[in-house]
């Protein structure tokens, strides 16, 4: 049987160049898309922290975990955004339910 809903969490990391007006845009734009699309939407900004490598000549990013459920079309599609968003330097979704 398909699964009809998944439990999942993001991790993504913003450009840290970005003013703090603008990296609370970009968390509040993931966090509205994740509730139009799934449910128990929970954002946990972890700040700025130091990168374990640079990425693009930058040592650091700003942290941002975020938790939802959905139909499994949904990540797909957050993964796209999220490749397309200026400001976001990588992310990384996951399924917890496997």
């Amino acid at each position: 049987m398909a699964k009809i809903t998944g439990n999942y969490e993001v991790v993504y990391i913003i450009d840290p160049a970005l003013t703090e007006e603008a990296t609370a845009a970009l968390v509040e734009k993931f966090k509205v898309l994740a509730e139009q699309n799934g449910s128990a939407v929970e954002v946990d900004e972890w700040g700025k922290r130091r990168l374990a490598y640079a990425i693009n000549y930058k040592t650091e990013g700003y942290y941002v975990l975020m938790s939802f459920t959905s139909d499994p079309a949904f990540p797909k599609e957050l993964d796209r955004v999220l490749g397309i968003t200026d400001g976001i330097i990588r992310s990384m979704i996951v399924c917890k339910d496997q």
